[in-house]
C-alpha cells in the first residue's frame, strides 16, 4: 500500500473524502452533493453536481495523487451510458474513473469497520444509513448472521416531508414514523447494540448539543460513546420542536442538515423494531472497511 490514498465516497446526498497517510486519517471532508435530488428532477446527472464533484477531487489531489473513487447508491440506478460519459470526463481531467459499489459490497464494507475491531459477544447491528438506502447487518462474535437491504433513504422521505428541511416543520415526528413504518417490514431478529453508520452521525449530536454518555460495553476509538433508547426518543422527537437553523448555524456544513430528521426518524424506528436498549453514533463509512480490506491485501 502506498504511503497516501485517497478515498472518495459519493453518495445520492453527500460526497466523503478520507485521506490517509499509513493508517492514520489525516483529512477527511464531507461535501453535500445533492445528486439524487437532482437526478430526479433532470432524469440525469446534473452537471453543477459533476462541477461541485471535480472541486472535491482537484482539493483531494493536492495532497495526493492515489485517488479511489467509488460511485454508491445513485450511481448504481444510471444507465450504463450516462456513467461511461461521466467517467470519460473524469479520466480526460483526472486520468480517475468512478468505481460502482453495488449496495451488498457497500454493506459490507460498512459493517466491517463496525465490528471487525470489537469485542463483544451478543449480537450487534450496523445500521448504514444514505441518501438512497438502507442497509443493517447483523453480527454476532464477528460472523454476519443476518441482512437487511431497503431501497430508499433520508432524500426519499424529505422528499415526501419537504418541511423537514424548515426551521421547524410542518410534519411531526409520528407522522414521519408511521410512513417510515410502512416501508420496512417486522424484523425478527433482534440486537442489544444498534450501531450508527454510513455517515457522521455523531456530527448531528454535536452540533445539535445533546449529550452522549462513554460507551461501556467495548472499547473502540470510532465507538466511544453511546445512549439509551430513552435518550433517543426524547432527542428524537424533540429535533421536531427544536430550531434547526439554530443547529446549522453551529457547523460548517449546513446543507447537511436537510436531511437530519429523516436519519433521526429512520434510526429510531429501526432502533424499536429490533428491541435496542443502547445506540452507538459513529462516523464510520465504508472507507473504513475499504481501508481494512487494503491493509489485508
Amino acid at each position: 500500500m502506498n504511503n497516501m490514498f485517497a478515498i472518495v465516497e459519493i453518495g445520492s446526498n453527500n460526497t466523503k473524502t478520507h485521506i490517509y497517510k499509513d493508517e492514520d486519517v489525516i483529512y477527511e471532508n464531507t461535501t453535500t452533493i445533492e445528486f439524487k435530488k437532482n437526478y430526479k428532477n433532470e432524469n440525469k446527472i446534473n452537471e453543477n453536481d459533476l462541477d461541485r464533484l471535480y472541486e472535491v477531487i482537484n482539493n483531494t489531489l493536492n495532497y495526493t495523487k492515489n485517488i479511489s473513487i467509488y460511485g454508491c447508491s445513485i450511481f448504481r440506478n444510471i444507465s450504463k451510458e450516462e456513467l461511461n460519459e461521466i467517467n470519460k470526463k473524469l479520466y480526460n481531467k483526472f486520468n480517475l474513473k468512478i468505481k460502482v459499489v453495488s449496495q451488498e459490497d457497500e454493506a459490507n464494507y460498512t459493517a466491517l469497520g463496525c465490528y471487525n475491531n470489537i469485542e463483544y459477544n451478543g449480537n450487534i447491528c450496523a445500521f448504514i444509513g444514505g441518501g438512497g438506502s438502507i442497509e443493517l447487518i447483523f453480527v454476532n462474535n464477528k460472523k454476519i448472521i443476518d441482512k437487511k437491504y431497503y431501497d430508499f433513504g433520508v432524500v426519499d422521505i424529505t422528499n415526501k416531508f419537504d418541511s423537514l428541511k424548515n426551521d421547524i416543520p410542518d410534519c411531526s415526528f409520528n407522522d414521519v414514523y408511521n410512513y417510515v413504518n410502512e416501508l420496512i417490514n417486522d424484523i425478527n431478529i433482534k440486537s442489544e447494540i444498534l450501531i450508527l453508520a454510513g455517515g457522521d452521525h455523531l456530527y448531528w449530536y454535536n452540533n445539535a448539543g445533546y449529550k452522549l454518555i462513554d460507551n461501556t460495553w467495548y472499547k473502540n476509538e470510532n465507538q466511544k460513546y453511546m445512549l439509551t433508547t430513552e435518550m433517543s426518543d426524547n432527542y428524537d422527537k424533540d429535533a421536531f420542536v427544536t430550531s434547526l437553523d439554530r443547529i446549522r448555524q453551529n457547523s460548517d456544513n449546513p446543507k447537511w442538515f436537510d436531511g437530519s430528521r429523516a436519519m433521526k426518524v429512520m434510526t429510531n424506528l429501526v432502533s424499536h423494531k429490533i428491541d435496542a436498549k443502547y445506540i452507538i453514533p459513529t462516523k464510520i463509512n465504508m472507507e473504513d472497511g475499504l481501508k481494512m480490506q487494503k491493509r489485508i491485501i
